[in-house]
């Protein structure tokens, strides 16, 4: 049980780190137009659309800076950007503007501070050779730029691919050729996010589409089924301790009818025997809280390194001591809740009844 809720939680602040829902809640792209397009001007990785003129994108600012759920917003672009050593362009993310809030968790290093830093994903390090602090030559738009990784984020593309984010100036801004091609916003806290993103639809229609972002559905299934088997573990538990103790109840029912006949009281025999089993249930407690830690720690970095990713140490430090101590007393409530019908079975027995038991 332990076990699972601390995968639990990992789970929960996983889903969070990749779709960024806790501090992006609001997406906003250009909305898709269907039909023939022009045929220059096209934009590359960008569905073939062409980017629309600057007045639009001044009207998102106006339209998101005039809403009052709106706390922060950065616009950002994603191109595709050859680095030394890859033979495929990586997939970049060059935010306009102060992006440390967006929500990406860091797994070592810091996020970038100024241009000329980036930050990658695992699978970028893994396929470069580079290591944090190391310098990388990156080219776009026909120029090369030396740039610095500054830190290593937790951004798990398909199975391993790498990634790359770092500031709007350090691939050279609109002059390369960097077009805006989404706007996260994060809202105050107590705002709708359906009622603003309505709000905001209503204003920028038809250019933009705005969405609220959600957790990933594969994780909100896991979390479910972890969920369900831990309940399913503490019932089994219980059913393993109502047995155990409905034997032990049986072994013992004639020291039960000396014990009656000496004046114990049927409450008295309620504590009696679900003492037989609380010592057990703590000690079992105490025990599994070690063990679950390190299996924890073993299943969800190979969990990771199935994914091809690392992970930052807060999903793995899940546990607070106050959550520990409460978890180790589960065994000790599970033990009670297990013996309560034996020990009410051995209350009610009649003690001439227990007395003539083998």
């Amino acid at each position: 049980m332990i076990f699972a809720a601390g995968l639990n939680s990992s789970l929960a602040r996983a889903a969070n780190g990749q779709s960024h829902a806790a501090s992006e809640q609001v997406q906003i792209v250009p909305a898709v137009h269907y039909g023939p397009g022009p045929k220059r001007g096209k934009l590359p990785g960008f569905g073939g659309r062409p980017p629309l003129a600057a007045g639009h994108y001044r009207t998102v600012a106006a339209a998101l800076q005039a809403q009052p759920g709106t706390r922060r917003f950065v616009a950002e672009a994603m191109p595709m950007v050859s680095v030394a050593g890859l033979t495929d362009p990586v997939s970049t993310e060059a935010f306009r503007g102060d992006a440390a809030w967006t929500g990406y968790d860091i797994i070592s290093g810091r996020w970038y501070r100024a241009p000329g830093e980036v930050v990658v994903n695992t699978g970028f390090l893994t396929q470069t050779g580079k290591s944090v602090g190391d310098a990388v030559t990156l080219t776009f738009g026909g120029k090369q730029i030396t740039a610095r990784i500054v830190g290593e984020v937790f951004d798990p593309q398909g199975r391993g691919q790498p990634a790359m984010l770092t500031g709007w100036q350090t691939l050279g801004g609109a002059t390369a050729g960097l077009t805006v091609q989404q706007y996260d916003v994060g809202l105050r806290p107590g705002t709708d996010p359906g009622a603003y993103v309505d709000a905001v639809n209503h204003a920028l229609f038809p250019n933009f589409f705005a969405s609220a972002t959600g957790n990933d559905p594969f994780y909100l299934t896991l979390s479910a089924l972890i969920g369900t088997l831990t309940l399913l573990i503490a019932l089994a538990a219980g059913l393993g301790v109502l047995n155990t103790v409905v034997l032990g109840t049986r072994d013992r029912l004639h020291d039960l009818g000396v014990f009656k006949s000496v004046g114990m009281t049927p409450r008295q025999t309620i504590a009696m025997v679900v003492c037989w089993i609380a010592g057990a249930g703590l000690i079992a407690g105490v025990i599994a809280v070690p063990a679950a830690m390190i299996l924890h720690s073993s299943v969800l970095r190979t969990m990771a390194h199935a994914g091809g990713t690392a992970i930052p140490a807060s999903y793995v430090n899940v546990f607070t001591p106050a959550e520990l101590v409460l978890l180790a007393l589960a065994g000790l409530v599970i033990g009670v809740f297990g013996a309560l019908l034996p020990a009410s079975w051995a209350a009610r027995a009649r003690t001439a009844t227990a007395l003539r038991a083998e």
